[in-house]
């Protein structure tokens, strides 16, 4: 097997405007192929979902489609798998859903780490039906949540545990079959913000035994929307708000309108090409997608420790992502520069690495950088070396100046 980036980059029109993209965990460039799909699907006849004409059999082969290529991606039940806005309104959903059963003196686990869209839905959530919210703190040094930290906030009384599977902001990946079996030990349920995860890693829900897993194919190279894959014997025990008309079957029990059929077609055509980026593997989808994120995961890893060697040579750089367990993403602060200044620099010399706190913002509190955050440096499978030596000498110009 080989991995092509030539031939992958070729593949990614956004990519000849000459930018070094660097902002992957905010969203990927689209590859040929999906926007593609995207154009088909609304070239041909499209309807409602049904069987009668051409409109309404491709709407419906389209979701059919999707389901079946996000299953494979993630490892999971096709018939849990949840289409939504984004991974934020599909975990507002669940949270609106659930806490329904909650009542006073119940609790729910959340973590500093965490994307606030898995932290303040669940917050809220809990604030209404007045259950108790529980904090498990990370590590700043380290950036670690182990078991340990979460295990020490559940109790008898939780309900529910929120965690992330991999950190956006600075890429820590926590022990998530670990907490998993613990909350499920309390009673308790599992949901996993797995947006910054799945980019980087070949996802297993089962392995991870989560009753709840949210992604976006937008940082996978697909189109903006979310997908939820759900325990469906949980999903079977929840009943969201919705009309009165629209069926009760899961998993479309929890999707409201008419879904995005030209997106769900460019979902399945994302799932088909990481499929095919590790060249020469064969077998079934999911065989071949678990050689292409080896694939990616191996080339990530050349070009991470490329980044990592050329910031050793920097003076002032902090360096904020230091897990054991992570993505291919670096947070980044300076001695003696503004990190809005070096963004700004890096955008004007053909760079693209934003600075913030990317919604965080309990994770940049707790690393003691407030609300600003950070400059962050996050990997795509089309970034290459020459991408990498250009933000080096970019930060590299910036601290000279």
């Amino acid at each position: 097997m080989t991995y092509d980036i030539g031939a992958i980059r070729a593949q990614v029109p956004a990519l000849s405007a000459g930018i070094a993209h660097f902002d992957g965990p905010g969203g990927t460039q689209t590859p040929q192929p999906v926007i593609d799909a995207i154009q088909d699907a609304l070239a041909r006849p499209l309807s409602n979902r049904g069987s009668a004409v051409l409109g309404e059999r491709n709407a419906d082969s389209i979701v059919i489609e999707a389901r079946r290529a996000m299953a494979d991606l993630l490892g999971a039940d096709e018939s849990g798998i949840v289409f939504g806005r984004s991974a934020t309104q599909l975990t507002y959903d669940v949270s609106r859903a659930l806490a329904k059963t909650w009542q006073p003196g119940d609790e729910v686990v959340v973590t500093r780490l965490d994307h606030d869209a898995n932290i303040r839905p669940w917050v809220q959530a809990a604030e209404r039906a007045g259950a108790t919210v529980r904090w498990a703190e990370f590590d700043p040094g380290t950036g670690e949540l182990t078991p340990d930290d979460v295990r020490a906030v559940i109790s008898e009384r939780t309900r529910l545990v929120a965690v992330t599977a991999a950190s956006n902001l600075i890429g820590s990946k926590p022990a998530v079959a670990e907490i998993a079996a613990d909350a499920h030990r309390a009673g308790a349920l599992l949901h996993v913000d797995g947006v910054h995860y799945t980019a980087h890693t070949l996802v297993d829900v089962e392995q991870l035994d989560a009753d709840f897993f949210v992604c976006s194919p937008y940082k996978f190279l697909g189109p903006h929307l979310g997908v939820l894959a759900g325990r469906p014997s949980v999903l079977e025990t929840l009943r969201p708000d919705k009309l009165l008309p629209s069926t009760n079957v899961v998993p479309e029990r929890f999707e409201l309108g008419t879904l995005p059929y030209e997106f769900l077609a460019g979902t399945r055509a994302a799932v088909d090409f990481l499929a095919g980026m590790a060249e020469g593997a064969t077998g079934c989808r999911r065989e071949r997608l678990a050689a292409a994120y080896a694939a990616i995961e191996a080339h990530e890893e050349t070009l991470r420790a490329r980044i990592e060697t050329g910031l050793s040579t920097l003076d002032g750089v902090v360096i904020h992502s230091n897990a054991a367990r992570r993505t291919p993403t670096f947070l980044m602060t300076f001695a003696e520069h503004c990190t809005v200044a070096g963004y700004r620099y890096l955008a004007e010399h053909g760079v693209h690495a934003p600075a913030g706190s990317f919604y965080a913002v309990e994770a940049s509190r707790r690393l003691g950088l407030s609300d600003g955050g950070g400059l962050r440096v996050g990997l795509a499978p089309y970034n290459d070396e020459d991408d990498v030596d250009r933000l080096l000498a970019g930060l590299s110009g910036f601290l000279r100046s």
